[in-house]
């Protein structure tokens, strides 16, 4: 019998989608981070799913926590193309208290460990640990073959970050033949590459393991007092110092937009690196390519006319430049500029927009001028608002970031019409 040479097809994605995502402040209220709308049409759990689908993982296992309805209706909705006859799975497992009644996901490994069970069903060598809240394309057969040949107990994908920016992160110590020697979390002064001093490696929170390997791991951390039963606070380090751990560089297996692309990689973790990332999705030639079809970020995708643009006159022209809009849109005599509008976003006469990132169904009303603003989905803008010209004033209201970005969401537009 000849053995398969993807690795992909013996291995299984289990993906961590439970953490709210609070610096994200009012636009995790009602979902959870991976939940989050991204990019026109996307939400930002579909990078992970899009990534480990195209890199052959037919066997996914999602795993949430906190409100995660949108997330799984989602999932429901636009990832429900897997066939069990084939041998593959889309598994949502929200913490359903396995471990007792009274224990919910205690930490990464431990949403881990609760499932152990559903694992053992899938039947795979390898299990890959993914992030569900990151923007960045990668082929994740590439670091699946570096763990194989390099013979580890974990391999862990790691950004190449300035030296002093890597404060932020876990950073990984290595040595010539890039096996971790030590894993420092969040430290004041990173090390540097070998050969490479000025740049750190920083943890993307992805992780491969043989299966046999980190089951038995995970049931030792299990009867541990004193874990917190997380990857990177326990798991990980304990490897680091008793096993093989090996980085596997980002730059090895990302997916360019061109040959002499950047690797993008964006933790869209605030509002201010939302708002980036999205208005940036509007440059001449975006470092996230959207458009390429030989690795397509999948969705779900509503039924929606295409976007329609009305009036023609030199006060009240429907228009759009350096923008996207999406399906469903209707610019009635509005002036866009630098903007990303969602589905079914509804803008009306004599209103502006530049940088403005709308979230699907707002409707913006007559005579307003929003300037970079992030408009949460659902919104009513009302007649005349001005937003982004008076920050002070901004900020009796709204929700203005150190970044100068505006967040607007219904309640705080409520709590204005009636004078709280």
């Amino acid at each position: 019998m000849v053995q398969n040479s993807r690795l992909a097809s013996r291995s299984m994605a289990f993906v961590l989608a439970g953490g709210r995502g609070s610096r994200l402040q009012e636009l995790t209220d009602r979902r959870v981070k991976p939940a989050v709308y991204f990019g026109g049409k996307t939400r930002i759990i579909d990078f992970a799913l899009s990534n480990a689908l195209n890199s052959g993982i037919r066997k996914m296992a999602l795993a949430t926590q906190y409100k995660a309805h949108s997330l799984i209706r989602h999932v429901q909705r636009g990832w429900n193309f897997f066939r069990a006859e084939r041998n593959e799975f889309l598994d949502i497992l929200p913490a359903s208290q396995r471990y007792d009644e009274a224990t919910w996901y205690r930490g990464t490994a431990d949403a881990v460990a609760q499932n152990i069970d559903i694992i053992d069903s899938y039947d795979v060598d390898y299990v890959l640990i993914l992030a569900g809240d990151h923007i960045y394309k990668m082929d994740y057969e590439r670091m699946i073959q570096h763990h194989v040949t390099a013979g580890a107990d974990v391999t862990i994908g790691c950004l190449t970050v300035p030296r002093m920016d890597a404060t932020a992160f876990g950073v990984m110590a290595v040595d010539e033949t890039d096996r971790i020697t030590s894993f420092l979390e969040k430290p004041a002064d990173p090390p540097g590459i070998p050969g490479d001093p000025e740049n750190a490696l920083a943890s993307m929170g992805i992780y491969v393991f043989n299966w046999k390997f980190l089951r038995a791991l995970l049931l030792e951390d299990m009867d541990d007092p004193n874990s917190s039963h997380d990857f990177g606070n326990d798991l990980i380090p304990d490897i680091v110092k008793n096993g093989k751990a090996q980085a596997h560089r980002f730059t090895d297996s990302c997916v360019r937009s061109g040959p002499d692309a950047p690797a993008y990689w964006r933790d869209v973790g605030t509002v201010d690196a939302f708002w980036k990332a999205n208005i940036d999705m509007t440059d001449f030639a975006p470092e996230l390519d959207m458009w390429d079809r030989s690795w397509p970020i999948w969705t779900y995708s509503e039924s929606v006319p295409p976007a329609k643009f009305i009036h023609d006159q030199p006060d009240r022209r429907g228009s759009a430049v350096s923008s996207l809009v999406s399906g469903g849109c209707i610019i009635s005599g509005t002036e866009i500029r630098r903007s990303l509008l969602f589905t079914q976003v509804h803008t009306n006469s004599y209103s502006t927009l530049e940088g403005a990132v709308v979230l699907p169904y707002a409707y913006v009303s007559r005579h307003a001028r929003l300037t970079n603003v992030v408009i949460d989905r659902g919104v009513i803008i009302p007649e005349g608002l001005v937003v982004g010209e008076d920050p002070e004033d901004d900020a009796k209201w709204f929700r203005v970031t150190g970044g100068g970005v505006t967040l607007i969401t219904q309640e705080m537009l409520d709590r204005r019409a009636e004078g709280l």
